[in-house]
């Protein structure tokens, strides 16, 4: 790849800087550990319950707290990047995040696991957008951009799957500490990585003061949503809680979005979202994670339950996708983006996965690996990873350099939301249709081993009816990216911005930060 710079003035340390392939391994890896924490710990959880004396009802906050602390604080996050700049907050979010796993690996009560986690969750809202925004402000030319956002498309979709086998592994052969302590020598290697190879862009911070409104109407909002969600998944829908809490996260968004719109440094610049691109990314990525872990849930839970799988085999089961999402990330995006306008490969790509969603619609209990969730699981990661790559990339193109933190905790934050929602909605959905399938068809069964029969179908069937919903969510993530992402075929020399800040030479090189 050429080391030429661009046309305008003092770039060639951006287009140029040899360290930048490097930085991308650090970056990785430290992605790759946040998002297999997302996922690790869901296998170990049975055994650290029974080893802490954690009840039944108090278990979900092992991934609760997590959630809430990750998902309330990823625009602050984004905007501490942005303000410290972003090789601090990659490095300090780091240390934070291996900290937070040494006191969960070494719990001894549900307090102190329960603290652990929501102290991951704090460091990993640091640590996510500063990842992505490095990468956004350290590759502009474009055909290099298409390469490392490949690499970073594959590790975000594919990781969660690598959580399972890794997690298998760990708590089968090691024990469930391991899940924790295994973050340890990642966070090590990258913040060390990071701090002696990223050389960040010179001025791209904002300095401008923290929009305090803003900070704290945007995290008690979020919070709420996903405690909402969560809630829903275990009381219901109509419980009055749940309810209390979508109610309260309505009126906190809403009052955030109005607070940014007369601040004069908002945490959330509306230029960010209201961006028919950025804003199509954002909303269609949600959905489709939606889908998406609605799905690693179901598929966890009908192997090992209804096959009767082991933790380390359930785990090797997601192969197939994860090899998937390399193929569609680091050779179908990469080699396309270029040439392609991002719809043309997101579009496609969100309908390749819903086929393999349609496979998943189709199994019973004795179904055939090889035969339905082999070819679905391939054609689940073919498509995601082809239309991840040019939504993670696209989603902090052209954006100003004082903005790459928030508009990578935007990309976070919809992809937390969505998992969020998944959860809770496709496990209703499930529990609803399993409910009604084993009332319909108990009174049949007259013996105990017959009743287990229809309670197994019971369940399998509330699974598919689910599946069947996120195929909807991905045709519908595949019709709002054709209607709302307009942007062409990238310039294949310097990655161009767009909207009032953008020239001719390219927009994403740094600028001086100018007050609001």
């Amino acid at each position: 790849m050429s080391e030429t710079a661009s046309k305008a003035p003092g770039s060639a340390a951006v287009t140029g800087d040899p360290n930048r392939w490097k930085a991308l391994i650090f970056i990785a890896l430290a992605q790759l550990m946040v998002v297999l924490d997302a996922t690790i710990v869901n296998i170990a959880l049975p055994s650290a319950q029974t080893d802490l004396g954690i009840s039944d009802g108090n278990r979900q906050w092992v991934v609760t707290a997590y959630a809430l602390a990750f998902g309330g604080l990823l625009l602050f996050g984004g905007r501490i990047a942005d303000l410290w700049g972003r090789k601090n907050a990659f490095v300090v979010g780091l240390i934070g995040f291996a900290g937070a796993s040494a006191l969960g690996g070494a719990a001894t009560n549900e307090a102190m696991m329960f603290g652990a986690r929501a102290l991951q969750g704090v460091f990993g809202a640091l640590l996510a957008p500063a990842a992505l925004s490095l990468l956004a402000v350290m590759f502009t030319d474009a055909k290099e951009r298409a390469k490392a956002f490949g690499i970073y498309g594959a590790i975000a979709g594919g990781g969660g799957a690598v959580g399972f086998i890794l997690g298998g592994v760990l708590t089968e052969y090691m024990d469930w500490r391991w899940t924790f302590f295994v973050n340890i020598p990642f966070a090590i290697v990258a913040a060390l990585g990071a701090y002696f190879v990223i050389r960040e862009p010179e001025g791209g911070r904002n300095r401008n003061p923290l929009d305090i409104p803003g900070v704290l109407l945007s995290t008690l909002g979020l919070v709420a949503l996903v405690y909402g969600f969560t809630r829903a998944e275990s009381n219901g829908w109509g419980d009055s809680l749940t309810v209390g809490m979508f109610v309260a996260s309505a009126v906190l968004l809403i009052a955030f979005v109005i607070t940014e719109a007369k601040v004069k440094a908002p945490l959330l610049p509306l230029r960010v979202v209201t961006d028919r691109n950025r804003g199509g990314i954002y909303l269609s990525l949600g959905i489709a994670i939606i889908a998406m872990f609605g799905t690693f849930l179901f598929l966890t839970y009908y192997l090992q339950i209804v096959k009767g799988f082991s933790p380390i085999k359930t785990g090797f089961a997601f192969m197939p996708m994860i090899v998937g999402m390399m193929v569609g990330s680091t050779q179908i995006g990469t080699r396309l983006m270029t040439r392609l306008p991002a719809r043309a490969l997101m579009g496609p790509g969100f309908l390749v996965a819903a086929v393999g969603m349609l496979f998943m619609t189709q199994l019973e209990i004795g179904s055939s690996y090889a035969s339905i969730i082999l070819p679905a699981m391939l054609l689940l990661g073919l498509g995601m990873g082809t239309a991840f790559m040019p939504a993670m990339s696209l989603a902090t193109l052209g954006v100003e350099p004082r903005d790459a933190g928030v508009a990578s905790a935007m990309v976070n934050t919809s992809q937390q939301v969505g998992g969020a929602i998944g959860t809770a909605l496709l496990n209703t959905i499930a529990a609803s249709a399993t409910t009604s399938y084993i009332k319909d068809h108990i009174g049949s069964a007259s013996s105990r081993s017959q009743q287990q029969l229809v309670a197994l179908e019971g369940q399998v069937h509330g699974y598919t009816n689910a599946i069947w919903f996120a195929v909807g969510m991905l045709a519908l993530a595949a019709v709002i990216v054709v209607v709302l992402v307009n942007s062409g075929k990238p310039d294949t020399s310097v990655v161009t911005g767009s909207g009032e800040g953008s020239a001719e030479d390219g927009a994403e090189l740094p600028v001086p930060v100018v007050a609001h």
